[in-house]
């Protein structure tokens, strides 16, 4: 079977957002907010999804991105605001649900013209192929740092995920 570059990009970053997840669904309470860590484990967690997400989005444009309830749009803060509060796990569990499902469908989208435009904000001005693989980049790069945090707070981790569980043209539940 012959697989199209979209379904390659989605195969991989199918897998690094399994990885988040496990990650996610891995922290005991007592690290998920522990005043021991900066930044906080839940706080990373969010962060990769917020971007995950805004990356994803159909345009750059920042004043129209909006995060699913009860998240908001402090990452964008130049000063580094955080959010007014700590996000649960299943806040962000649903969150990352979210964000899997923007960002199989935003790669779906992945024709070879569109594969060529560009991403154009102050701080980034990539093509959407190299905006795909700088996010999943992002993705992976966090979830093997909440996977050291683990490893390092209690002595476990989560497993390696080589490929999505589902094609990027399956039907998802």
């Amino acid at each position: 079977m012959s697989e199209t570059l979209p379904e390659i990009l989605w195969m991989q970053f199918g897998a690094a957002l399994q990885m988040l997840e496990n990650t996610i669904r891995a922290c005991p309470l007592e690290v998920w907010n522990s005043e021991n860590q900066e930044p906080r484990y839940w706080y990373i967690a969010y962060h990769t999804l917020f971007w995950t997400d805004y990356y994803a989005s159909e345009t750059p444009d920042e004043t129209e991105f909006k995060p699913p309830a009860p998240f908001t749009t402090s990452e964008f803060d130049d000063e580094g605001l955080m959010p007014e509060r700590t996000y649960s796990q299943g806040e962000l569990l649903e969150y990352l649900g979210h964000t899997r499902k923007k960002v199989r469908q935003f790669i779906g989208s992945l024709d070879a013209d569109r594969l060529q435009q560009r991403f154009d904000v102050p701080w980034r001005n990539y093509s959407y192929l190299e905006l795909t693989l700088y996010s999943l980049r992002h993705v992976q790069h966090h979830a093997a740092q909440l996977n050291l945090l683990l490893r390092q707070r209690v002595n476990t981790a989560t497993y390696w995920v080589s490929r999505a569980s589902d094609r990027l043209h399956s039907e998802v539940g």
